[in-house]
């Protein structure tokens, strides 16, 4: 049981440096689609590993911290998703660093069809 304790603890401090990682990549990257994609994907995996590592720590959470996991893996991408919809609808600007803007295309492209239509 001690075992179960001391591997929940390691879990949860590799979670928080995940979610430390996040923070830095929030403040390093250049635009707002870039710190999306690295306050996501760090921040759901520093999130998954704090919850599974209290997970072992108090096993009769288990089951409710499943539950938990099952939540943060289905809204986190989504809400990244809609997060960097709104921004490119927004037309927040892209870093120059950026190469291609491929929802721009499919923007042009439907706007292209609409006046087509009028």
């Amino acid at each position: 049981m001690e075992y179960l304790k001391i591997a929940g603890a390691f879990i949860t401090l590799g979670g928080s440096l995940f979610i430390l990682f996040a923070s830095i990549g929030l403040l390093r990257m250049p635009d707002i689609y870039n710190r999306i994609q690295a306050g996501t994907k760090a921040s759901t995996l520093g999130t998954l590993l704090t919850l599974l590592g209290i997970g072992l720590i108090h096993t009769d959470w288990l089951l409710k911290i499943m539950m938990l996991i099952i939540f943060v893996l289905i809204s986190n991408p989504v809400s990244s998703h809609i997060l960097g919809r709104a921004a490119h609808y927004a037309r927040m600007p892209i870093s120059d660093r950026t190469e291609v803007d491929e929802l721009e295309e499919d923007t042009n492209i439907v706007s292209q069809e609409r006046e087509e239509e009028k």
